[in-house]
């Protein structure tokens, strides 16, 4: 059965509703999301839930996050629909402001952080993590969470998020959450329902291909060059996947991993299928 779930749309109303949770000694979780909300975003608010009295999901398309050409326009929008799983989740508040709300006239500031952002999918969307950086701090300061949650699929974004609380001393811990995906495999994403049928079903083969890397290392290849041949061969039989990237990296650094490969190395992908760019990842195991 669903609850009550309150919607605030100022930073004024979130604030001071939420001022009144902490007065009454409650603890505030908040998730952070573009809204168009799946499995994996439950999974997120009910871990949220699990930790703490109180849970804030904000729902905000930041459009200081996309490049030109990006699908900013085209994003999906169904904020009905998600205020209402939200509230049969038990959510207690959800944040949606405007865009003018977020950065209103003369907004002139934006966080930088001397980190790996120009790898992995800092390569090919050169100002994402900065304005990625900039709303996370926002939504920080606006909600003023004891715990944040991420998703495991955006390792890297996950990562200069804890890098930029470290830095900045900001009060909060980062909670990083296992990837949910669909019965194929495929990690669920906001961004799938943009596939066709046919690249529906090819897109499976990025986490096919993570899997595949990772039995061949565990059978004993160890060489990150033969691996990655080897990943690339193989999703390669998948011909409406056009790989982005495909790469080992360190899971601390996100330095290439030129030496033998190891437990705890990151394997990420992403490619385009369709209109859709995916990413996906994996952290080696032995077993």
């Amino acid at each position: 059965m669903s609850s009550s779930v309150v919607v605030s749309q100022t930073v004024a109303e979130l604030r001071a509703r939420l001022d009144a949770e902490r007065s009454a000694g409650r603890t505030i979780g908040l998730v952070p999301t573009m809204g168009a909300l799946h499995g994996g975003h439950a999974s997120l608010v009910a871990r949220a839930l699990s930790m703490c009295d109180v849970v804030v999901t904000s729902i905000f398309v930041n459009p200081r996050q996309f490049g030109p050409g990006e699908d900013l326009g085209s994003y999906p929008k169904m904020l009905d629909d998600d205020i209402g799983a939200l509230a049969d989740l038990g959510c207690q508040h959800v944040w949606i402001p405007s865009t003018g709300e977020m950065y209103p006239e003369g907004y002139g500031t934006r966080v930088e952080l001397d980190g790996p952002t120009d790898v992995l999918c800092g390569v090919t969307r050169a100002t994402h993590f900065g304005g990625v950086l900039t709303v996370v701090l926002k939504l920080f300061n606006q909600v003023g969470p004891e715990v944040a949650f991420f998703g495991q699929k955006d390792y890297q974004q996950a990562l200069l998020i804890r890098l930029m609380v470290r830095d900045l001393d900001v009060p909060v811990r980062i909670e990083v959450c296992p990837t949910v995906r669909e019965p194929d495999g495929l990690a669920m994403s906001s961004r799938n329902r943009y596939l066709s049928p046919e690249e529906r079903e090819q897109a499976a083969a990025l986490n096919r291909t993570l899997g595949a890397l990772e039995e061949a290392w565990r059978a004993g290849e160890t060489d990150a060059a033969r691996l990655m041949g080897f990943a690339r061969a193989f999703i390669g039989r998948s011909p409406l996947v056009r790989i982005d990237y495909l790469e080992i990296r360190d899971p601390a650094t996100l330095a290439v991993r030129d030496g033998p490969v190891r437990a705890g190395d990151l394997v990420a992908v992403a490619a385009f299928v369709g209109s859709a760019r995916l990413i996906d990842n994996r952290q080696l195991t032995d077993g």
